[in-house]
């Protein structure tokens, strides 16, 4: 008998993101000046305040075990974010903290799937979804969407691709990558196509704050009882407050599917760290002044970005309405060669933007978009100048 991993392993694939930032850092390591558009996450510094809270709760001693759903200190703080902020009450025990907001993913679908089960995920998507699903013994079925829509999936989408096996839809907005932002009205058609079909809705609404041009952020759980009975909010501290490493998301939704979450959390991760809790309590309680000065920041930059691949020959760049993501369509330059080596798709570009450029990008092949790259502009503004002039300089070489 020879030993063999699971079965669900050969399918699943690293995540493209973390690759990209990786390779970029080995290259820095080497002493190459590498300029990384692929990084999910703000480079600014978590705020004081919530470093402070940290460091005060060391020193207070609650570094041992909490419960396993989180500590009651940060489950009342997000049910007064959930209230104050979108006009949502959860009871304490319909709230669940979690080690991230993918760690939150990770243990819904867990939860909610059964082997076959089939979760509608709407492309471009962020790069972790399908595998997770897939790693579950769930089916990943894929609904492309298109430019001239906002990259946003309408009720005839649905209509079409849903089954007797569909177990959830994910629905995330503002999005990564695109930076879509559904509409009120958007999601109210979707919701009363919804409202009497048995499924789940999952809305990984981790951008939520970083919203640009007077777009407006909106939940479907909002909108309707009927549809908040059957939603999980999947959020956290990550972005909004720049505490990636942190690791704590939370989920809102029903009372069953909430507590299945914490059987299953109480016997894998044991509790979220306790610091990292405390620290997250400031951050959603305290003052909101430093995301406010990031949305600014983050207004400039993408502003900029776009601003400079409108002077790219044959990349179009739709500017993003949410998120902080650019996510340009680049198959003009497919079939061309840079120095002889030949680009036949999004994951040839961005292997020789790296290489030649020393800008790293995440193929867009990996959210299932293959004429697209993503980039993060979540960089100084000197860096996003001087890596969309390398961008230009090679486009301009390309043969």
């Amino acid at each position: 008998m020879s030993l063999v991993l699971a079965e669900t392993i050969a399918g699943v694939k690293p995540s493209k993101t973390l690759a990209v930032s990786a390779k970029a850092a080995e290259l820095r390591a080497q002493g190459f000046d590498v300029i990384n558009f692929g990084a999910g996450e703000p480079d600014f510094d978590t705020p004081e305040n919530i470093k402070d809270a940290a460091v005060k709760a060391i020193r207070d001693g609650q570094t041992k075990y909490t419960a396993a759903s989180g500590t009651i200190q940060l489950k009342s703080a997000v049910q007064n974010k959930l209230q104050r902020e979108n006009g949502l009450h959860y009871e304490l025990n319909q709230l669940i903290i979690n080690a991230g907001a993918k760690h939150t993913l990770f243990t819904l679908f867990q939860t909610i799937l059964n082997a076959g089960d089939e979760v509608l995920i709407p492309a471009p998507y962020w790069v972790s979804y399908p595998d997770m699903v897939a790693l579950l013994r769930g089916r990943p079925v894929i609904v492309p969407t298109t430019a001239e829509n906002n990259f946003e999936i309408t009720v005839a989408d649905l209509q079409k691709y849903i089954t007797p096996k569909t177990k959830a839809l994910v629905l995330n907005s503002p999005s990564n990558p695109t930076g879509s932002v559904y509409s009120r009205e958007k999601l109210q058609a979707i919701a009363d196509f919804l409202a009497y079909k048995d499924l789940y809705i999952i809305s990984d609404e981790i951008y939520e704050h970083f919203l640009y041009d007077g777009a407006r952020f909106c939940s479907i759980a909002q909108l309707s009882e009927k549809i908040r009975a059957k939603t999980i909010i999947v959020n956290g501290v990550s972005k909004a407050y720049s505490m990636t490493g942190w690791r704590i998301g939370y989920a809102a939704g029903p009372e069953a599917v909430i507590q299945a979450m914490t059987m299953i959390q109480s016997q894998s991760l044991s509790n979220p760290t306790s610091i990292a809790q405390a620290a997250a309590v400031e951050a959603l309680n305290g003052a909101q002044t430093s995301v406010a000065k990031m949305l600014a920041a983050f207004q400039e930059r993408r502003d900029l970005i776009c601003q400079a691949f409108q002077e790219i020959d044959g990349v179009a760049c739709r500017c993003p309405q949410g998120a902080f993501y650019v996510f340009p369509e680049v198959s003009a330059l497919y079939e061309k060669s840079f120095q002889g080596q030949k680009i036949r798709n999004s994951e040839d570009l961005a292997a020789a933007l790296l290489e030649n450029a020393h800008i790293a990008v995440v193929p867009g092949g990996s959210f299932g978009a293959e004429n697209y790259i993503r980039l993060s502009y979540a960089c100084a503004p000197e860096n996003i100048q001087r890596g969309l002039a390398r961008f230009k300089e090679f486009v301009q070489n390309l043969r």
